[in-house]
């Protein structure tokens, strides 16, 4: 049985009347008070009446601190994210579901971070998943059935390392999070077209704020992607760039008017320099001295991710590749892999990643051997990101470890 309306086993089918039962005091206050509404709740729990409970409950709680009954009409995300948040909707599948796009490659995470807070983020999402809401009721009584879940599309070709940036991982999640407790059986299905070497390594760092009922509903589309999505949706409810026939009025075969294509913000929107970040270490570089950490990398493809700020001046940063852990090496005897300079990391934190592409010993350097008279005090986070494949329960999971080694050049 599905434990939908009409698809219930009797023991199911006592769980919603007892369920209606305990929830008396807050049905009027909820979205729906249907059948259907409810079998969400008790499907996302496994029909336990207490989980269930608790959940919705929390949901109204959701609802009144995030004013989401008026979140369509009384509120509007800021320009910047109006513009450059790209995604839409267009269209919908066989089953009369809602479509949903999210073209990632063109997203310009940093962009928009200096230029809206993460509340906005958040409560744009919001918005749009009450505006996915309002027309799976309308298209329900526009066929005369039940249609209460979306079909998603991600498109990430040109996934990079710019998107791996952590301020913007970090509040993806909590929207993943946000779209689970309160949108439960919200997703039909998701399908991720395009899908770069880089993805495996970007679903890792999420696929943990997803329940394992979301996770099935995730399909990597291959090579044949176009053919898949045709299974699913009607050619004429596609876009044509995804291989349907579906255009804009003027013949846009991207259908811009409902599907927002971005590009890089202008630095004009910004608001700020930087984004406030809490850092996981600290370490003082001695006056004329550098200190170097080491992460061992033993698979390729895992990604070397850091963060780091200077007090008072600016430091010097490299990233250099070594054959053996524990064996001490200046720099000139290394093999450089991100070029070596001096950051005013005391005016605005910087950050950084790096595709490893082959195992080895990544030596992270911070230089101060140019300045006489001052010690550096550095903060900073170092993360070494694994693909999917290669995730393993413990921290370092046999695929990085890491050590700190100084570099001794104080003028004598």
């Amino acid at each position: 049985m599905s434990g939908r309306v009409g698809d219930l086993t009797p023991k199911q089918t006592e769980a919603l009347e007892q369920f209606r039962g305990r929830i008396q005091d807050i049905l009027p206050l909820l979205p729906a008070q249907n059948d259907h509404f409810l079998l969400r709740w008790l499907r996302a729990r496994n029909f336990n009446l207490q989980k269930s409970e608790a959940m919705l409950r929390k949901h109204l709680e959701f609802r009144k601190q995030m004013k989401v009954d008026l979140i369509i009409s009384d509120w509007r995300p800021p320009e910047v994210i109006e513009k450059y948040l790209s995604g839409g909707m267009c269209g919908y599948d066989r089953e009369g579901s809602p479509v949903w796009y999210d073209i990632i490659g063109p997203v310009d995470p940093k962009g928009l971070f200096m230029s809206a807070s993460k509340q906005d983020f958040i409560k744009s999402k919001i918005r749009d998943c009450e505006i996915l809401q309002k027309e799976c009721k309308l298209q329900s009584q526009r066929l005369g059935r039940n249609v209460e879940s979306i079909t998603m599309i991600y498109d990430v070709e040109g996934l990079g390392l710019k998107h791996l940036w952590k301020p913007a991982i970090e509040t993806y999640g909590e929207i993943l999070q946000m779209f689970e407790d309160n949108y439960p059986e919200g997703l039909k299905r998701l399908f991720v077209i395009k899908a770069p070497k880089l993805f495996p390594v970007a679903y890792n760092l999420v696929k943990h704020f997803l329940s394992e009922n979301t996770r099935q509903k995730i399909y990597i589309l291959g090579a044949n992607w176009q053919e898949a999505l045709l299974t699913y949706i009607d050619a004429e409810q596609l876009p044509v760039i995804y291989g349907g026939k579906l255009t804009d009025p003027d013949g846009d075969p991207r259908c811009r008017t409902r599907i927002n294509h971005v590009g890089p913000v202008p630095p004009s929107y910004y608001v700020r320099d930087h984004v406030k970040v809490d850092y996981e270490q600290c370490m003082t570089v001695s006056r004329g001295s550098s200190q170097q950490l080491e992460y061992e990398i033993l698979f390729p493809g895992c990604v070397l991710r850091w963060q780091f700020a200077s007090d008072g001046s600016d430091i010097g940063f490299g990233v250099f590749v070594k054959a053996k852990k524990g064996e001490w090496k200046k720099a000139a005897q290394m093999h450089e892999v991100v070029p070596s300079q001096r950051y005013n990391a005391h005016l605005v934190p910087e950050d950084g990643s790096l595709t490893c592409e082959q195992p080895g010993v990544y030596v992270l350097r911070f230089d101060n051997t140019y300045s006489i008279f001052q010690a550096k005090r550095i903060s900073f986070t170092v993360e070494v990101l694994l693909p999917d494949q290669l995730q393993a329960p413990q921290t370092n999971g046999g695929a990085s470890s890491n050590h700190v080694r100084a570099e001794d050049n104080t003028p004598r």
